[in-house]
């Protein structure tokens, strides 16, 4: 056995979102790299940890129990590095994130400087849609959470941070058209949905029914930039979170769409369980927060504030 510790992690991941794709978003990695340490990983067994059928990744019963042991491995590594952090009186340990889908473009923003003020400390960020974000929290599974319509089902302490708006968009060229005649264009371009449990295609839903407006068909798709590719190549138009779209509406491949009551006004909020006992680590990042958090989105999203429609 000669397995390393990266292999490991990226075999728990995989197992976790049973997706080679799923797994190399949450590492940051590409889908080849994780696919080449995978099998790596598996060359050093006889037995498979894994199985395609129909083009789905399935876990094996004896890869389930190599991920518990890799667990146990990862857990000790870590804390060998944490109790070396400690005894240099260094902030160490790990502070796990839920973050719905568009808060991707808002979290890197409000963490990268204080991790790189404390390097042991390891951060786990998930990346998921609004009802897996809300049940982390019920199941008290991170200490943080990335959201905008905040549950009223839970007891959360939270922490506003900005204005999140929601636009309708099309593609290159769209806008002349929509308003030329909105039924005419709703009866040739279909709506984009997010999937269900998302904030965003929740949102979407309400704003449609109000405004009775009524399309050809509706599309469903699973992620922020697959929804913005489909609108860039005309399959059809979509509500999205303006933050998420700046370089596409700057390079003309998006539009704007002006509709009655948009954009869409909602809160970025950073909330936690009232009674959870944070860590040190966890503890000094929402400090880090409240005395920086103007300034940070000051630097990097006035723009959303300002943003002219």
């Amino acid at each position: 056995m000669n397995f390393t510790l990266n292999q490991l992690r990226i075999f728990v991941k995989v197992v976790e979102h049973q997706s080679i794709t799923r797994a190399a978003d949450q590492l940051y990695l590409t889908q080849p790299a994780v696919s080449i340490q995978l099998k790596n990983f598996q060359d050093q067994f006889d037995i498979p940890l894994t199985e395609v059928i129909n083009k789905r990744l399935y876990i094996t019963d004896f890869g389930h129990e190599i991920a518990k042991a890799a667990k146990s491995i990862l857990e000790e590594a870590n804390s060998i590095t944490y109790k070396r952090a400690i005894y240099q009186g260094k902030l160490s340990g790990k502070i796990k994130i839920s973050v719905v889908s568009t808060g991707k473009y808002v979290i890197p923003y409000l963490i990268t400087d204080f991790l790189k003020e404390n390097p042991e400390i390891d951060l786990e960020l998930d990346v998921s849609n609004r009802d897996q974000v809300i049940r982390q929290l019920e199941n008290n599974e991170v200490d943080y959470a990335l959201m905008t319509r905040v549950p009223e089902t839970i007891s959360l302490n939270t922490i506003e941070l900005m204005e999140n708006k929601l636009v309708l968009v099309g593609g290159k060229s769209s806008a002349d058209e929509f308003n030329r005649n909105k039924e005419t264009y709703f009866s040739k371009y279909p709506l984009i949905y997010r999937e269900k449990g998302s904030a965003t295609r929740k949102a979407m839903q309400e704003y449609v029914q109000q405004q009775g407006y009524h399309a050809l068909k509706n599309l469903t798709l699973t992620s922020n930039e697959a929804v913005k590719q489909a609108v860039i190549s005309g399959m059809g138009c979509s509500i999205v979170p303006l933050i998420g779209i700046r370089n596409e509406l700057q390079n003309g491949q998006l539009e704007i769409l002006k509709a009655p009551d948009l954009p869409l006004r909602s809160n970025w909020y950073l909330v936690h369980l009232k009674e959870k006992k944070h860590a040190p680590t966890a503890k000094a990042l929402q400090a880090y927060l409240l005395e920086n958090r103007n300034l940070i989105l000051s630097k990097h999203f006035d723009w959303v504030k300002d943003f002219a429609f």
